[in-house]
């Protein structure tokens, strides 16, 4: 009899309803979100919602866009993939001399987007670039590492008051809201991007995420940012991040800082090398 009504629920039961999903919990009740996790999204080239295109840094040609001078030998390496995007909407609401300057930024990618001198990717970028980061978590704590730049940072959950310095990844404080994990960031300094299209903000710049924990093997992020100089009001991305399931996934080393030396400092060599 059981069964026979087992199946019947199974037939009858509402399309699309979602299946109930036993998720890892800690001793405390609370979602488990140890392991390492990455994104699968085109949303670090550009979290806007774009088409593809020639490469990160565009000119003019006889015939429509190619790709510019200095990125030329990258070839299709170097091209952008379409995507949806992450932003709510679809567009940021920038201001309009902010606007200009993300598309300043563009035409200068391959000098100033701070990922290519291996400076800290911040908030929110940090958790969307192609590289696995790990979150180690027990019932007071919640720490994020991430294989980019040997990046860092510490959930606190108890608020310290306002940051003492502006930094490239803030400060973190969390709280739970149920299931979810919400972390109000600030503090930051205006050198990080949101992506490898020029999207910027200053040091005014304030992100609160919310973590949920959706099934054993993806969580659903979502991150509001706000900065008054430069975006008309607040805007939102959404994207999940994944579980790897390798059978010994790991954070490896990539901390990139030594691998710059020679674009930052090689001017400075006595004998300079060929650029």
């Amino acid at each position: 009899m059981t069964r026979l009504l087992l199946i019947a629920a199974l037939m009858f039961a509402a399309p699309g309803a979602p299946a109930q999903v036993r998720l890892p919990r800690l001793p405390n009740g609370k979602p488990d979100f140890n392991g390492i996790w990455q994104a699968a999204s085109s949303a670090h080239f550009d979290i806007e919602r774009h088409m593809a295109r020639h490469s990160l840094m565009l000119r003019d040609g006889p015939y429509g866009p190619l790709p510019a001078v200095p990125t030329l030998a990258l070839g299709a390496v170097g091209a952008v993939p379409g995507g949806m995007g992450i932003v709510e909407g679809g567009k940021i609401p920038y201001k309009a001399e902010a606007l200009k300057l993300r598309d300043e930024n563009r035409q200068h990618w391959i000098e100033r987007d701070p990922e290519v001198k291996c400076y800290l990717p911040g908030i929110p970028r940090a958790n969307y670039m192609p590289f696995p980061f790990e979150i180690v978590q027990n019932a007071s704590q919640f720490f994020f590492s991430y294989e980019y730049a040997g990046a860092h940072r510490d959930v606190l959950f108890k608020d310290p008051g306002p940051a003492e310095t502006d930094t490239w990844m803030g400060q973190a404080v969390g709280k739970w809201e149920g299931d979810t994990l919400v972390i109000e960031n600030s503090g930051f300094n205006d050198q990080t991007w949101f992506d490898r299209a020029g999207n910027h903000h200053s040091s005014q710049l304030k992100v609160v995420e919310r973590l949920k924990l959706m099934t054993p093997y993806h969580i659903q992020y979502e991150a509001t940012i706000t900065d008054p100089e430069v975006f008309t009001g607040p805007w939102k991305i959404a994207l999940p991040l994944y579980r790897r399931m390798e059978k010994d996934p790991r954070i490896m080393d990539f901390r990139c800082v030594e691998f710059v030396e020679e674009l930052i400092y090689g001017e400075h060599r006595r004998n300079p090398l060929k650029r």
